[in-house]
Parts: C-alpha cells; structure tokens; sequence
C-alpha cells in the first residue's frame, strides 16, 4: 500500500515541480513532529529541495519540552517510601535541573518503564501497598489513553502527573514570537486526534499556508510542495494531505474523552517557556488521581537548560543541532548533555544517528 509513496519516480516528479514553483521566492518551513524529522533526514529529503527552500525542526518531541525542574520532583519523589514511579522508556535519561529517573532510580528509587498508561494501572492493581504514579507525558496522541484509564476507574493507590501539552497554542506562540516562517507542515500522529479544524484558525490569523501530512517520503514532500505553491500564489489556508487518516473533525470520541477528563491550563515548555493554554491537567472531580493533589507537588516554573546548550534554540527552530557547540562534542546520545539528544524523537538525537546527510 505505502510503497507508491516512496516511489522513485513520483519521488523526483514532485521535488521537480518544488523547483520550478519555488524560483525567484525564499520559502522557510517548520514541521512539529519527531516523526516527520526522522523522515526528513533518513530519507535525505533535504537534500532533495532547492536552497531557497528550507524546512526546520520545531518542538514536536513531547519528551524534550517537559521541564526539567518537574523530571527533578519526579525523579526525587520515586525515592520515597511506598511510591513506585512508571514512565516511558526516552523519559528516564532526560536530565533535570539536578538529577534524572535513571539517577534517582541508581540511588534505589523505585522506577518502572511501561508501555503505555494500562501497565501502569496494571502494576497499580497488582501491588496494592504501592502508590503509583504513572509520569503521564505527551501530545494530543497519548492523552486520550490517560483519559480512558481514567474513566475506566483505577485504583485507589493509582495516580497520574500530567505534563500533557497541545501543539496548536505552541504553534501560535512561535508565530506570535515573530519567527521567520512562511508555514507549517502540521504533525500527522497529533492530527489523527484533533482533525484539521484547529489550524483554520491559526492559518487565518497569521496567514501562512498549513498542511497535514503522513510519514512517508512522498508525504512530505507533497506537504511541502503545497506550502510553496501558496507561498508563491500569496494565499494562505490548511490542506490535508494525509487523508488516509486524518479527517477534518479528528477522532471525536477520543476528544470527548480528553474533555470529560482534563481541563486546559497554561503550561511551561521545556526551552521556550511558559505558553497560555497549552496543557492539561486532570478535571477537580479526578483530583484523587493526581499526583500534584495526592503528594502536594508543585514545580518551581523554570525552564532551565544546561549551560552551553542548545536545545532551547533548537526547538524553537533558530539553530540547527550542529550549530549548538555541545552537539557532537561533548553531547552524545550516550552522554547526552540536553533533552534533544536524549529521547529518540529528538531533533538532535536524529540528526547525529544520521548526520552523514546534509541539513
């Protein structure tokens, strides 16, 4: 089915008419999505686009834009008696401000990698003497996940920190912050769950071009011709390339269930700072699932970055990985000195797996 999508041919027809539709214009795009970036680089798709148009990475890897001071009550808080702490598996190297899991888990903190929300609720009910607390992080892909196992009704020795963030209102924010962007590709994953809907606006307000796109190579570019092609025309709106599964409504029976479980609240971003709006923490009469409510936590706002590093810029589309005078240095995926060389879907992490490629 997908191998019409990475045919050669259609391949170098559609970076051809990139080519001739983007002469005599400059066109800079951003994309929000670990998974696009994985594309774009593996596939060389850079490599392919003619110099004046350039495609960028913003802060689509969930991992990366979680703070630093709450990984560091997290981790502080898995050493305590009696609390077990579960996460996903790119969560528990990602530094803190002074420490992270793996190193709370080395000085005997009970921490658990799970692959999703239900084993958490599974351990939950398996050890009932244990208080455990599932370290909920993502976009709006795994949020329904957490709602659904909130509904269903966990444990009572079950709760969960929510550090859940929404791509739309970090959109707006770098458009507001006067980042030179001629338009978006719009994360494919985020988009199966909220639909096309939520760019109209945000493509009306700034006027620049949105596209949803798929995965694959031919999707990407497909996205990327769109953009080039409205650029040139002066035009601006939201097509959606990846039809095959995303529709203009999203999935609403997973938006409802994200509704009926969190409220939206502002949120800091790991690297760009506090955003109006962009997160989700669990509705009042689910207090006794969350962790903040049940431990008193509450995470000093900051959004602290190693000294040197450059991941903050990074996200923000500013500078390149390479640019940062730690990447490749000093920061490694096996000695990695900020979040985006830590998590697999981070900008840096894939750029130096395949570096090899020009940006």
């Amino acid at each position: 089915m997908f191998s019409k999508f990475r045919d050669r041919k259609l391949v170098e027809k559609v970076t051809q008419k990139i080519e001739e539709e983007s002469k005599g214009i400059t066109v800079r795009i951003m994309h929000v999505c670990g998974t696009h970036e994985w594309t774009i680089t593996h596939f060389g798709i850079r490599d392919l686009l003619p110099s004046n148009v350039e495609v960028v990475a913003g802060p689509g890897c969930p991992v990366c834009v979680t703070p630093g001071s709450e990984i560091d009550m997290i981790a502080e808080l898995s050493t305590k008696d009696g609390v077990a702490v579960t996460t996903f598996g790119d969560v528990i190297r990602v530094p803190g401000t002074r420490t992270s899991l793996s190193e709370a888990k080395a000085r005997g903190g009970d921490v658990r990698l799970v692959y999703g929300i239900e084993e958490a609720v599974r351990i939950a009910r398996q050890e009932r003497k244990k208080e455990v607390v599932h370290f909920s992080i993502g976009f709006e892909t795994t949020a329904p996940m957490a709602a659904v196992e909130i509904l269903k009704g966990p444990p009572e020795n079950f709760s969960i920190f929510s550090t859940h963030k929404l791509i739309p209102p970090a959109m707006e924010f770098l458009l507001k912050s006067g980042l030179s962007l001629d338009g978006f590709i719009c994360p494919g994953h985020v988009s199966t769950i909220i639909g096309v809907k939520p760019y109209r606006g945000l493509a009306e307000r700034y006027r620049k071009p949105m596209v949803v796109a798929g995965f694959e190579p031919l999707d990407v570019l497909l996205g990327i011709l769109s953009i080039v092609r409205q650029v040139k025309e002066g035009g601006w709106g939201v097509e959606n390339e990846y039809t095959r599964a995303v529709r203009e409504e999203g999935n609403v029976i997973a938006l409802k269930a994200i509704g009926d479980v969190f409220e939206v609240a502002d949120s800091w971003w790991r690297g760009i700072g506090r955003i109006e709006a962009s997160g989700l923490k669990l509705r009042g009469h689910f207090e006794e699932f969350d962790a903040s409510k049940k431990f008193g936590l509450e995470a000093p706002p900051a959004d602290y970055m190693p000294e040197g590093c450059g991941c903050g810029e990074v996200l923000k589309g500013v500078i390149k990985p390479e640019d940062c005078p730690l990447f490749g240095k000093e920061c490694t995926p096996n000695h990695p000195i900020g979040p985006c060389m830590v998590s697999l879907e981070g900008t840096c992490s894939i750029i130096y797996k395949y570096r090899s490629l020009r940006w």
